[in-house]
């Protein structure tokens, strides 16, 4: 089952969806890791209700941290600013499907702290950092 999943790490990787930044945006957010020299900038489109209508994401950083970007991309476009909310690092870890080192997780949840910054504020990822 592993194997399965770094395939498809590797496929977000080399082939990211969503890549590109979105302009115009209604939200948009950059963020590093110093440790490893990841980085990633985030901008969404969201409609009056509160949909995910675009992404867009470019980035530089390891395989993990890319497809971590590409597969978060895909699972809130269409999604409310509510909905996403609710998500957690261990969706994301879920999605990944494969145990990661501590080094590595900051990679992989990378994008889940731009987006939950960028949407609503530093507090918020402290809140899902301490799950």
């Amino acid at each position: 089952m592993d194997d399965m999943y770094r395939e498809l790490i590797l496929d977000h990787a080399k082939n990211p969806r969503n890549h590109g930044v979105l302009e115009p945006c209604d939200v948009e957010y950059e963020a590093h890791n110093p440790l490893c020299g990841d980085r990633l900038h985030l901008t969404l489109r969201v409609d009056p209700t509160g949909r995910i209508t675009a992404i867009g994401w470019e980035g530089d950083g390891c395989a993990i941290s890319q497809a971590s970007a590409s597969m978060l991309g895909e699972e809130i476009l269409g999604k409310t600013v509510d909905e996403i909310r609710t998500m957690s690092k261990d969706t994301l870890l879920e999605m990944l499907g494969i145990p990661l080192s501590p080094n590595r997780l900051k990679c992989a949840l990378l994008s889940l702290e731009v987006l939950k910054i960028g949407l609503y504020g530093r507090e918020a990822w402290r809140e899902t950092e301490d799950e």
